[in-house]
């Protein structure tokens, strides 16, 4: 079983027709309907403003949203042509909550990385961490500059929690066909019995699987997996995303945050 629906969250930062190229390569692939989502607030002016201002600064800033709806579209349609059937939705909104809700008939939403180094994101820009707390969906974290992504070597994250159990089927189209797979844990010395059943689980699904412990460092959790990563070629992490609700604002765990912000590969994450 593989991927049926793939959508795409599409925007007018950079990075953006590069992470098209890439989910409409999968959608092809996995012969899978691509779904290119974006949307946009229309701001309100300001509360001082008077009748006269606030009616010259709504009508620029629905021109400005009639504009960027259609500057958004044609990033998405010249380089979604991979891809065997696609739908386009623009709505009116939150851009996180919006492409939440559109992944309600999804089983993939490829989203691109945002993290300090990639710069101030733009109004329809989805941010990775609070989408993986709403969607219910894995998402693949793209970072910029990638349009492809092979996934012939695949690094899985590996910890025992409902996350991670998660994130592996959620990967299983990718995990059967990669040449290899790397079932990864940092400190378990030596594996522990958990890890050798899943790996056992990974081959029944035709798998090719090692399982490797790394020694813990000073990069961190999130660093020395990035290092393996690196060190064997993989272009893709598998992992779960550890993160709890603080009130309304959402909180990680070191490792699922530097992930989030820093890896140089895409990461499929699943919470």
């Amino acid at each position: 079983m593989g991927y049926a629906n793939i959508l795409v969250s599409v925007d007018l930062d950079r990075g953006a027709a590069d992470r098209v190229r890439l989910a409409a390569g999968l959608a092809k692939r996995f012969e899978a309907d691509l779904t290119g989502v974006a949307a946009r607030l229309i701001l309100a002016p300001p509360a001082f403003t008077n009748m006269q201002e606030d009616g010259i600064l709504r009508a620029a800033e629905e021109r400005r949203y009639r504009d960027e709806a259609a500057q958004v579209r044609d990033v998405f349609t010249p380089y979604a042509g991979e891809a065997l059937r696609t739908n386009w939705h623009f709505a009116e909104g939150h851009p996180t909550a919006n492409l939440a809700r559109e992944a309600r008939a999804a089983d993939l939403v490829v989203v691109g990385r945002h993290g300090a180094a990639d710069g101030v994101p733009g109004p329809m820009a989805v941010l990775p961490g609070p989408l993986l707390m709403e969607v219910g969906r894995p998402v693949l974290v793209v970072p910029r500059d990638t349009e492809h992504l092979g996934a012939d070597r695949i690094v899985v994250a590996w910890k025992d929690t409902l996350e991670a159990r998660r994130a592996i089927p959620a990967a299983m189209p990718f995990l059967r066909e990669a040449d290899h797979v790397y079932l990864v844990s940092v400190g378990d010395e030596p594996p522990s019995q958990g890890t050798e059943a899943v790996a056992d689980h990974l081959r029944r699904h035709g798998a090719n699987v090692t399982i490797h412990v790394l020694d813990p460092s000073l990069r961190g959790e999130a660093g020395d997996v990035i290092r393996f990563a690196r060190r064997e070629y993989a272009d893709l992490i598998v992992m779960g995303a550890y993160g709890h609700s603080r009130l309304r604002e959402w909180a990680f765990g070191g490792m699922t945050q530097d992930i989030l912000q820093t890896a140089p590969v895409c990461c499929l994450m699943s919470h």
